[in-house]
């Protein structure tokens, strides 16, 4: 009986054994505390719900953080996008150099204004942006660079930036991943011409849904708050300071306006920030550790002169020592009750992008490498036995298929 229970903990429960977990720990998760609840609970009972003092102390709060000088809050992380891509005058006919390696959002918001997405080929380590790659796509309608700091850790800024500005580029980063994040000894945020962040709940902090858009330029400031607000010249909270109603629409935009709920929710989490980081760190330095063991998989990469964020655990199957496929590893995984994911399939290859005439095998580093992707668990909620769950779940599956 003893070596019949063994045996059913050791099988794959894929295949009828016990899972490693009784639930499933997903990928990543929210962290919000009573404390957050608070916060949001007395906005809730103040005068403004919205377009208020709030959006503008977590704004000031926000910049001070990731050392810019302006920071405008929006309702999401592709409305930061959009409002970038905006205020870098990119129009119809244009070109904007990206990653394929990202989510659609990234490439999108270069669509809203009409103008065409180049991608170019990623790094084989980082999987980030490619400089050599990007100076080959610049053709004289390229109006800008968006370079995305994957998974956290950020891309070759310094090299990005020289192209640049050689070229006469606009030089926007999404740090979607990457909030809290240095390159080279500077905070990410400090470093593009504009740097836009994702509050969504499964990032470093959350409001709910929400983003921003940092830069050091008051024009593009402006430019990104009139953007964001119908294009008005003066907002309601500005009349209302001002004892005025009169304003004027100089030019079209949207209203992506993050709320005073989201926006207090935001400075709650932020100020626990570090803590977070500190946990992502501390996961993903346990997960390091066990894997480098393992002969069936390649950890995350992480450059010396660099502090990733660890928005994301992405290993690198290694397929040559394995006699299953990523998806067949991946259902294995569920099954043992780990939230595994796959960031991302390549932007190019989504039917819209299709549809447009852009072709498989262009980009084959970020293409051959999408066979091989695996996000595990990260989120700073994890306990340390979720952690050990995770590693023992893959080890079990690779260990039942391995060559």
């Amino acid at each position: 009986m003893a070596n019949d229970i063994h045996s059913n903990k050791n099988k794959l429960a894929i295949e009828g054994g016990t899972p490693i977990r009784k639930e499933l720990l997903p990928y990543g998760k929210q962290f919000v505390e009573q404390k957050d609840i608070d916060a949001v609970i007395k906005v809730l009972e103040s005068d403004w719900l919205t377009t208020g003092p709030t959006v503008m102390e977590f704004e000031k709060q926000f910049a001070e953080q990731v050392g810019a000088a302006h920071g405008v809050a929006v309702n999401s992380g592709t409305a930061g996008l959009h409002c970038a891509v905006y205020a870098a005058g990119i129009k119809s006919g244009d070109e904007v150099i990206t990653s394929p390696m990202t989510f659609m959002a990234t490439a999108n918001c270069i669509r809203y204004q009409g103008a065409k997405v180049v991608f170019a080929d990623v790094e084989p380590d980082t999987l980030n942006i490619d400089p050599e790659k990007i100076k080959k796509c610049i053709t004289p309608k390229t109006k800008a660079i968006i370079a995305v700091d994957f998974t956290g850790h950020p891309a070759n800024l310094e090299a990005i930036g020289e192209i640049a500005k050689n070229n006469n580029l606009a030089f926007i980063e999404d740090a979607a991943h990457a909030l809290g994040t240095t390159y080279k000894g500077q905070k990410v945020g400090s470093i593009a011409d504009m740097t836009t962040f994702s509050l969504h709940p499964v990032k470093h902090i959350t409001t709910g849904e929400g983003g921003l858009v940092v830069t050091d330029d008051s024009n593009l400031a402006e430019r990104l708050r009139r953007f964001r607000n119908h294009g008005i010249t003066r907002d309601h909270h500005q009349r209302q300071e001002q004892g005025i109603w009169s304003y004027d629409m100089e030019e079209i935009g949207y209203n992506y306006r993050l709320t005073e709920l989201n926006s207090v929710l935001g400075i709650s989490q932020l100020q626990k920030l570090p803590i977070l980081l500190e946990r992502r760190k501390e996961i993903a330095a346990r997960y390091n550790d066990a894997f480098s063991k393992i002969s069936q998989l390649t950890p995350p990469t992480a450059h010396l002169d660099c502090e990733s964020a660890w928005h994301l655990y992405v290993v690198k199957l290694n397929l040559e020592n394995l006699n299953k496929n990523r998806d067949e590893i991946f259902q294995a995984l569920r099954a043992e009750n780990i939230g595994v994911n796959v960031h991302y399939i390549p932007v190019p290859w989504l039917a819209y992008y299709q549809k447009l005439g852009y072709k498989r095998g262009a980009w084959p580093i970020a293409e051959s490498n999408y066979y091989r992707l695996l996000s595990l668990p990260m989120w700073p909620g994890m306990t340390d036995d979720d952690v050990e769950d995770v590693i023992l779940a893959v080890e079990k599956v690779l260990s039942a298929y391995q060559k």
